[in-house]
């Protein structure tokens, strides 16, 4: 199998990037990049750091991130599994990447930068949810924002509305498999909604 490993070589299979392509990039959040992230509840976050890479999905009720300025965006780090996966990189290696989805809309708007965590008492309150508030919040610096173009998930067909997770195994079953047994199964599948719906903020 050939193992492409000189930038020329790849560039020579895919031709020049198309103009637009180009054009539609950003530093800062325009008018209507804003719009559009403002409309994002969910965006998929990419770290890097010494141990490797790491993405993850964040949600959120309403967006998913607050606006500081045209150039700074937070992302408040709500209660999840306590891996820490994604802000330990950033701790150990600013470079972050996030695709900010919208359902029903075929394209995504992705966001390159540079990240920060912190504690801050007064940031943290603005996303309180009934008394609950996140550890912290992740601080990102925008480098460059641009929409990706819709043939990804029209090639998935995303929101076409088909159920595909029929026959997918569950996190309780992946868990006994993984620990042969001595974890997980249906006990575990059974408690983790009710044990969600309290920690969800």
């Amino acid at each position: 199998m050939n193992r492409i490993e000189d930038i020329a070589d790849l560039e020579a299979l895919y031709g020049t990037p198309g103009a637009a392509s180009l054009r539609k990039v950003a530093d800062h959040l325009t008018p209507l990049y804003r719009k559009w992230i403002m409309t994002s509840k969910l965006c998929v976050l990419s770290t890097v750091g010494s141990e490797g890479t790491d993405g993850s999905p964040r949600g959120d009720a309403g967006p998913v991130v607050l606006e500081i300025d045209p150039k700074r965006l937070a992302l408040p780090d709500w209660r999840g599994n306590q891996r820490l996966d994604s802000l330990r990189n950033i701790v150990a290696d600013g470079r972050i990447s996030a695709m900010f989805i919208v359902a029903g809309s075929n394209n995504v708007v992705r966001v390159n930068g540079t990240a920060w965590i912190t504690d801050d008492a007064t940031l943290r309150a603005r996303f309180d949810k009934d008394g609950r508030q996140p550890a912290t919040v992740i601080i990102i610096d925008i480098s460059e924002i641009y929409s990706q173009c819709a043939r990804a998930l029209m090639r998935a067909e995303i929101w076409s509305g088909v159920d595909h997770s029929e026959g997918l195994p569950t996190v309780g079953e992946i868990l006994a498999e993984m620990t042969q047994g001595s974890e997980g199964g249906e006990a575990y599948d059974t408690a983790w909604a009710p044990r969600a719906a309290k920690t969800m903020w």
